[in-house]
């Protein structure tokens, strides 16, 4: 069975910083793309940041400048590094990844769980 776990989420006040990390376990084959999603109340998930396995990465417009993806391959890791944030960026973030288990033949796609970030003005 494959997880993601999330962690690092918090309240922080504008300008600051915080460091997502979304953790993959389990009887994992191999990983592709990992990313982050955030979902604000009311709103549609967006994609923030994806990253794939040899470390290419997009960005989302809004957090071009601020956030940087990064991931530990060794230990099927991925980060998400928050900084100058905004009331705007509060939202619950979620990883992805898309992962072939053992076993299997096919790459299927698992979300974490969704940790909270929220920034106060």
């Amino acid at each position: 069975q494959v997880r993601l776990v999330e962690s690092g989420g918090g309240l922080v006040q504008a300008g600051g910083s915080l460091r997502l990390s979304c953790a993959a376990s389990g009887t994992i084959s191999s990983i592709s793309d990992m990313g982050w999603y955030r979902q604000a109340p009311g709103k549609q998930r967006e994609l923030v940041a994806v990253i794939s396995s040899g470390g290419s990465t997009n960005t989302a417009d809004s957090a071009k400048g601020r956030f940087t993806i990064s991931r530990d391959n060794a230990n099927n890791t991925v980060f998400l590094q928050m900084n100058n944030l905004k009331p705007e960026d509060t939202a619950v973030y979620y990883c992805k990844a898309r992962i072939q288990p053992r076993s299997y033949s096919v790459i299927l796609a698992y979300w974490g769980q969704g940790t909270q970030v929220t920034v106060s003005s």
